[in-house]
């Protein structure tokens, strides 16, 4: 054998043995596809798909940084905290909602939640809680769960109040044609009547016809057999928005409870883009006496609500206003109150 035959039988040796190793090498495995978050827009901005269904999700809230005075600003402010009689109170509030969307050959179906984190004072039980906001389910105009009532729609500004409890655990019905809308709803309305778990039952019926709206409303509380009707009317006015409403009630009852009558009116002034002001007024006849509104006693409050937009996403408002309250005896209690707010929406 020559050296020639020599090195080529070598090389073949080499060669075979590389080629068993190579057989017998680690080979990563190629990265399964990735599925990117699509946008939804079949339900307005803000929507994605849940990545492998055909769910639509949104995910918004705010944070809130707000100042109050008035009278007894800090004390009761929520459930039971009792820690002060100071005129001014500082709180922080965190609000975050979660909207579900999907079609469905009933229409749209749609599940909400929504929870306020309030952060008053951590030294102090009770200042800081959280609460669910709402919680419901919707298919349609059909809507069941925990969610703000009709009632609780109220004039622009700060000034009005026009509902008493707008919150509860209903079942509810509206038809929406567009420019006319008409719906019931059965609400549990614990803690808020006689019994621990009364019932009340409302409806609505609202049109609108270019830029002037109108909604007619109704409550009935079943354990008190008492009930309330309210009106309210918005129309497009010069660079504004005016806006009157009115409540008259038979007495004392779940939705309408502060008097007898009322009627409200404010003007949302549109001073630039950014900046926004509201005058409003309203007055009570005949204040809450007991079980009854024949008291004799009223109430007015006025004042003005100021709104700017410091840049997109963050805004500020601040509220004055001034109220005078009729008491036992003849006399009067006048006090000013509001607060000055900082919010960063998302």
């Amino acid at each position: 054998m020559n050296i020639k035959s020599l090195l080529l039988g070598s090389a073949a040796a080499l060669a075979a043995v590389s080629g068993a190793q190579a057989a017998d090498a680690i080979v990563a495995a190629e990265p399964e596809p990735m599925e990117y978050v699509r946008v939804c827009d079949a339900f307005g901005t803000g929507y994605f798909y849940i990545p492998g269904t055909e769910t639509c999700l949104k995910i918004s809230g705010f944070i809130r940084v707000q100042g109050d005075f008035g009278r007894d600003a800090a004390d009761n402010k929520w459930e039971n905290p009792l820690q002060s009689t100071s005129d001014w109170d500082v709180f922080s509030r965190a609000y975050l909602a979660f909207d579900a969307k999907s079609d469905t050959e009933y229409g749209t179906l749609t599940g909400f939640f929504a929870a306020e984190f309030n952060a008053d004072a951590d030294s102090d039980d009770g200042d800081s809680l959280i609460d669910v906001d709402e919680a419901y389910i919707q298919l349609g105009g059909l809507k069941a769960g925990f969610f703000y009532s009709w009632w609780d729609k109220g004039l622009n500004g700060e000034t009005d109040t026009l509902g008493n409890n707008t919150e509860f655990n209903s079942i509810a019905y509206l038809y929406d044609g567009g420019s006319f809308q008409a719906g019931i709803s059965v609400d549990e309305l614990e803690a808020a009547t006689t019994k621990a778990n009364g019932v009340g039952v409302a409806g609505i019926v609202s049109a609108s016809v270019g830029g002037v709206s109108f909604d007619l409303l109704g409550g009935f509380d079943t354990e008190l057999e008492e009930g309330a009707i309210r009106g309210l009317l918005s129309a497009d006015l010069g660079p504004g928005t005016f806006q009157i409403a009115g409540i008259w009630a038979s007495n004392p009852n779940a939705y309408w409870d502060d008097s007898e009558w009322t009627v409200a009116a404010s003007y949302a002034f549109k001073a630039t883009d950014k900046f926004k002001i509201t005058p409003g007024a309203q007055y009570y006849g005949d204040l809450q006496n007991g079980n009854d509104f024949d008291s004799g006693l009223d109430k007015w409050t006025a004042g003005v609500t100021l709104d700017y937009a410091i840049t997109e996403g963050l805004a500020s408002r601040l509220s004055v206003q001034y109220e005078d309250r009729d008491t036992v005896g003849g006399g009067s209690e006048d006090q000013v109150k509001g607060f000055l707010r900082l919010q960063r929406d998302f």
